[in-house]
This record gives C-alpha cells, structure tokens and sequence, in this order.
C-alpha cells in the first residue's frame, strides 16, 4: 500500500484543481449573459474561455491533462497512478501560480 505522502499530494491536486475551476466560473461570468451559462461549460471549455478572453495564456490550455488525470484520481488511487500524479507536480504548482494571478486580478483588469 502506498504511503500517506502520496495520498496528501493526490488529495490536495484534486482539491487545488476543484477549486481552480470554481473560481475561474467566477472569473468568466463577466463574458456570458448569465452565470447559468457558465456553469453549464465543462471543466475544459472555462480554460479554453479564459484563454480566448485572455485570462491566461493560449498555450496554458495545454495544461489541460491535469483534468484528465484527476478524472482518473476518482476511480484509481492506487500506487502506480499516484506515482503518476506526483510527476505531474512540480509543473501543476508552476501553473497554479500563474492561475493565481489570473483570479488576484479579478474584475479590475
């Protein structure tokens, strides 16, 4: 069995990424007619948006994986996938710091 290591670090990329799309909606919702509208895009489309509005980086949609890593994080937590996940790390946090100042910024761009 994998150690409690891997667990945190798994536990809290899904918890970081979560986050990074709740706020995002929050971000985007100047860009539809209603939050409705935002809420209904995938996980994806709200990164896709950001970068079309230029909230982030067109190239920051590549980071896209780490969705689908986290897709698997529901169904496999085993050591292998948290190996997997942990390699994925030090370019997530990167990422999610650049991803910060995007939300810092809020409305008063």
């Amino acid at each position: 069995m994998y150690d409690i290591y891997y667990a945190t670090c798994v536990k809290e990329f899904e918890l970081v990424l979560e986050q990074s799309g709740k706020l995002l909606r929050k971000r985007l919702a100047a860009w539809f007619a209603s939050n409705r509208q935002v809420d209904r895009l995938h996980f994806k489309d709200l990164f896709r948006h950001a970068a079309r509005h230029g909230l982030i980086a067109p190239d920051a949609v590549a980071g896209l994986p780490y969705r689908d890593n986290r897709s698997f994080t529901a169904h496999d937590y085993g050591e292998d996938f948290a190996e997997a996940t942990l390699k994925l790390l030090p370019a997530f946090i990167e990422d999610t710091k650049v991803f910060a100042g995007v939300i810092e910024r809020g409305s008063d761009d």
